[in-house]
């Protein structure tokens, strides 16, 4: 056997396809967050909440849920409705941490929490971060919407 080729092939990642949504009503209030992983044409969903939170959260909380929940480094293909999500990681989180965690206005960033911790989460993978159009008939999108709507009113049983 070639071991170049052999060295080549142990390096190759599993690529997964992720489908993420976070949502609440009223913002701020009970929320909710989904996820949809697809490997190899099998998937698995992922939901959850709190009782008082934001969109933004369960947006932040909904991504790093399902990079948290792979097994191994993957190349992942990171799909959310959420700009913040998407600018905030690939944009705007270098001047932050070069920043002490401060925003261009020099106040402290909001969600750091949940920044800190999708950026910790993302450093075990090779990800790319797409944004999809919300509500937009993408079969996906509309499914980890669901599921986040679900979680919601699970919370919301509880009051």
């Amino acid at each position: 056997m070639d071991t170049a080729s052999d060295n080549q092939s142990a390096t190759v990642q599993d690529v997964v396809e992720v489908w993420t949504d976070g949502g609440c009503r009223p913002n701020p209030g009970p929320g909710g967050w989904g996820v949809l992983l697809r490997f190899k044409g099998t998937e698995k969903e992922l939901s959850g909440g709190e009782l008082e939170t934001t969109n933004n959260r369960m947006e932040l909380t909904a991504a790093a849920e399902a990079l948290e929940a792979l097994k191994r480094p993957c190349t992942v293909r990171l799909h959310t409705d959420s700009e913040y999500v998407r600018n905030g990681i690939t944009r705007w989180h270098t001047g932050w941490v070069r920043r002490n965690w401060r925003n261009a206005s020099g106040d402290p960033v909001a969600n750091m929490d949940l920044w800190r911790r999708l950026l910790d989460a993302a450093k075990q993978h090779d990800v790319s971060w797409h944004w999809v159009k919300g509500h937009s008939g993408v079969p996906e999108n509309e499914r980890v919407d669901e599921l986040a709507t679900e979680a919601r009113k699970r919370i919301e049983e509880t009051l």
